[in-house]
């Protein structure tokens, strides 16, 4: 059963933040620039009681978030979302640090380049980097489990692809908060049309060329639903029961499932669009930020 708090941002979610983006790609990021993510006091109540330390090296962008006696058998990336057009490792705080303290682990958030002004692959490009930046830094890849919401949860996978393209190691294991995995438009027959607090169908058309530039959306690596999914490490998907992005969740699941791999899908009931943002006020942001800790503990110890 959904709480009165949830509902209670439902409704706010969807009178200040559900809208019609418009088809001018910078006048669009220049609106989400300023809606999307956390305020700032958020920003900075959120890391009361641990350790910041911002990075800025061989093109590494991001910031380390450190719990007190934190482990060093383990640390997470974490890639924020914010449409490809916005956001920062800042303003994900409420997840990061959230994530750090519910697993004791450090993480590192990476700030990647933003479109319009850095289409694909650039924001690829720069989480790839970061992941071998851990590496070359001395973690183990078995010791890394990468996580993102939205359209950073998309890059999770692109990334987990993209690693496997390489012929590297692979992390340890994966965590997706409602990610974009489909670039593709979608009408307004789509799934939950009309029940999604956040975004209507149509805005995928209004983000996605912001990001893709010449690229297409059917490319599994800007699209990684349309991937194969063999050898991927364990997977854990949490999704609303009312986005337009759950069926990303669930068809990406499902091939993970046939490809003889191992998923979790966690589907929350009636929960606005990245609901973990809200971990100080919605409970069901706390359970899902807790479960995706105890997974994560799971395959990286």
């Amino acid at each position: 059963m959904t709480s009165i708090r949830a509902k209670f941002f439902n409704a706010a979610t969807r009178l200040l933040v559900r809208r019609r983006w418009g088809p001018d790609e910078f006048e669009l990021a220049k609106k989400a620039r300023r809606v999307m993510g956390a305020p700032k006091i958020l920003q900075e109540i959120c890391v009361i009681g641990l350790g910041v330390k911002p990075v800025k090296e061989n093109g590494i962008r991001g910031e380390w978030i450190t719990p007190k006696n934190a482990g060093t058998d383990g640390v997470v990336l974490y890639i924020h979302g914010g449409g490809f057009v916005s956001c920062s490792a800042r303003t994900h705080r409420p997840i990061t640090t959230a994530l750090a303290r519910k697993t004791g682990r450090r993480v590192f958030a990476v700030d990647y380049r933003l479109a319009p002004e850095h289409r694909f692959p650039a924001a690829l490009d720069d989480v790839f980097a970061a992941y071998k930046w851990l590496v070359e830094a001395g973690w183990e890849p078995g010791k890394i489990a990468v996580a993102g919401d939205s359209a950073g949860g998309g890059q999770v996978l692109s990334l987990l692809l993209r690693i496997r393209e390489a012929g590297l190691e692979l992390p340890a294991c994966a965590v997706c908060f409602s990610p974009w995995a489909n670039l593709s438009p979608r009408g307004p027959e789509c799934l939950n049309a009309e029940r999604d607090a956040m975004f209507y169908p149509e805005n995928v058309a209004e983000f996605a060329p912001a990001y893709l530039g010449a690229a297409s959306a059917s490319d599994p690596l800007v699209s990684p639903v349309f991937a194969d999914y063999h050898g991927l490490p364990p997977v854990l998907f949490q999704v609303s029961s009312t986005e337009i992005l759950l069926e990303d969740s669930t068809a990406i699941h499902n091939k993970i499932l046939t490809a003889g791999g191992v998923s979790e899908l966690e589907i929350f009931d009636d929960v606005s669009h990245c609901w973990q943002m809200l971990n100080w006020f919605v409970p069901e942001a706390g359970r899902a930020l807790r479960q995706a800790a105890d997974f994560i503990l799971k395959a990286v110890h």
